[in-house]
C-alpha cells in the first residue's frame, strides 16, 4: 500500500454511495407509515409510528457493531490478513444473533418498558403491540445488518451497501402494498412486510459478503473464538456504545432546555434539529471513507498513507459542509415554511437558523475525527474525549442558556463540537505514531 493509492477518486468512490444509501435510511419507516396511512385510521398510523420509534431506538443502541466492525476489518485488510477479516465478520454476526434472539426471548418486558416510555391511547397501544410482536422477529436480521454494513464499508464496497438499502426498502414497500391494501391485513401486514424485508436483506447481505464466507477461513472456530480477539471486540464496542449514549444525552438535553422557553421555541428547535440530521447524513460518507482508509493505513503501518487518508477525506468533507451551509442559508427559509404553517414557529425557526448554517462548518473537525478514530479503533480515547467534552457542554449549556436564552442553547452545541474536536485532536499524534513500522 503506498501513498499514491489514496486518491480523490477513491475517496469519492467510497463516500458517494454512502450518501445515497443514507437517503434511504428513513424510508423504511416512511414506507410503513405511507402504506398504513392509506387506510385513513389515525390509531393505525399512531401504532406504526410508536412501534417504529421503540424498535428503532432500541436497535440503534447496537449501532456500535457497524463502527466496531468497520475499524477492525479495515486494519486487518491493511495488514493483508483475509482470514481475520472473515473472522471479524463472523464474530459480528454471532453477536447480532445473540442480541437479536435476546430481543425475541425478552419481548414481554421489552414491550412493557417501551410503552412506559412511549405511552399512548388504549386503541393505539393495542395495535402497536400487534405490530411489535411481529416486528420483533426481525431483530436478529436487523442487528446483523450493522455488522454486514460495517464489513462492506471497510472493504470499500459501498455500492453494495447502497444496493442492500434500496433492496430492503423496495421489498418492504411492495409487500406492504400487497398485504395491507391487497389482503387487508392492516397493521399486522405492515409488520410482516417489514420482517420479510429485514430477513431478505440479511440473505442478500450474506450473498454480497459471500467471498469472505465461501473462502472457508470463517470456519476456523479456534480463531474466531480467540479470547484476546473477543476481548478486543468487546472493548471497542463497549467504548463506542458509551460514547454514543453520551452524545444522545447531549441532543436530549438540548431539547429539554429548549422546552423551558415555551412550545414555540421547542417546535422551532425540533425543526432545526432535522436540519442537523441532514448534515450527519451528508458527512457520514466521508467519515466512513476515513474509517476504511485510515484503518487500512494503520494495519499496513504506513504513517504517510494514514495522514493522506485523513487529509483527503477531510477536504471532501469540507467541500460538502460548505455546500450544505450555503443550501441551508438559501433554502432554509423555504423548507421551514413548507414544514409548518404556524407563523410563530416559522419566525422562531428563522431566528435560530443562522446557528444551523454555522453548525456544519464548526462541526466538521469533530465529525471527521470521529471517523478517523473509529478506523484506528482508538475507542478508549473516543470514550474519554466524549466524557470530557460532554462535561464541557453541560457547563456551557447551563451558563449560556441562562445568559442568552435559546441562542445560548445553540451556542452551547457549537461549544460541544469544538470540545469534541479538541479532545480528540490531542490524541491524533499518537495515532500517527502507531502507524510507524517497527524498527
Amino acid at each position: 500500500m503506498n501513498e499514491a493509492e489514496i486518491t480523490h477518486r477513491r475517496v469519492l468512490a467510497i463516500a458517494l454511495p454512502i450518501l445515497l444509501a443514507n437517503v434511504t435510511v428513513p424510508l423504511l419507516a416512511l414506507a410503513d407509515t405511507a402504506v398504513i396511512g392509506q387506510l385513513g385510521r389515525a390509531d393505525a398510523i399512531g401504532a406504526v409510528a410508536i412501534g417504529g420509534v421503540i424498535l428503532g431506538s432500541s436497535y440503534w443502541v447496537f449501532g456500535f457493531l457497524r463502527m466496531g466492525t468497520s475499524g477492525l476489518v479495515a486494519q486487518a485488510r491493511g495488514a493483508r490478513d483475509p482470514g481475520e477479516t472473515s473472522a471479524i465478520l463472523v464474530r459480528g454476526l454471532l453477536i447480532a444473533l445473540v442480541v437479536g434472539l435476546a430481543f425475541v426471548a425478552l419481548q414481554g418486558p421489552f414491550l412493557r418498558g417501551g410503552f412506559v416510555l412511549s405511552p399512548a391511547s388504549a386503541a393505539v397501544e393495542d395495535l402497536a403491540r400487534t405490530y411489535l410482536r411481529i416486528r420483533i422477529w426481525g431483530a436478529p436480521a436487523a442487528i446483523a445488518g450493522f455488522a454486514l454494513t460495517g464489513w462492506m464499508i471497510a472493504m470499500e464496497r459501498t455500492r453494495a451497501v447502497l444496493l442492500l438499502q434500496v433492496f430492503i426498502n423496495l421489498v418492504n414497500l411492495a409487500l406492504g402494498i400487497v398485504m395491507v391494501l391487497g389482503l387487508g391485513w392492516g397493521v399486522a401486514g405492515v409488520g410482516i412486510a417489514t420482517v420479510v424485508a429485514e430477513w431478505s436483506g440479511l440473505a442478500l447481505g450474506l450473498w454480497l459478503c459471500r467471498a469472505a464466507l465461501l473462502a472457508g477461513q470463517w470456519r476456523a472456530w479456534g480463531r474466531i473464538l480467540r479470547s484476546d480477539k473477543l476481548r478486543q471486540m468487546a472493548r471497542v464496542n463497549s467504548d463506542i456504545m458509551i460514547r454514543t449514549i453520551l452524545l444522545t444525552f447531549s441532543f436530549a438535553a438540548l431539547t429539554f432546555f429548549g422546552a423551558a422557553f415555551g412550545d414555540v421555541t421547542l417546535a422551532a428547535n425540533q425543526i432545526l434539529l432535522q436540519f442537523l440530521a441532514v448534515i450527519a447524513f451528508a458527512l457520514d460518507g466521508f467519515a466512513f471513507a476515513a474509517e476504511s482508509l485510515v484503518g487500512q493505513a494503520l494495519g499496513a503501518k504506513s504513517r504517510a498513507v494514514l495522514r493522506r487518508s485523513a487529509v483527503l477525506t477531510s477536504i471532501w468533507g469540507g467541500v460538502f459542509v460548505v455546500l450544505v451551509a450555503v443550501l441551508f442559508a438559501v433554502l432554509g427559509p423555504l423548507v421551514i415554511r413548507f414544514i409548518t404553517p404556524a407563523i410563530a414557529v416559522r419566525e422562531a425557526a428563522m431566528t435560530y437558523l443562522p446557528w444551523v448554517v454555522l453548525a456544519p462548518i464548526i462541526g466538521l473537525a469533530c465529525w471527521m475525527l470521529d471517523g478517523i478514530f473509529i478506523g484506528a479503533t482508538r475507542t478508549r480515547e473516543m470514550r474519554n474525549a466524549a466524557i470530557l467534552s460532554m462535561a464541557i457542554f453541560a457547563v456551557a449549556l447551563w451558563g449560556l442558556s441562562a445568559l442568552w436564552g435559546n441562542h445560548g442553547i445553540w451556542a452551547a452545541l457549537m461549544v460541544s463540537y469544538v470540545a469534541r474536536a479538541a479532545t480528540l485532536w490531542v490524541h491524533y499524534p499518537k495515532l500517527e505514531a502507531a502507524a510507524q513500522p517497527a524498527l
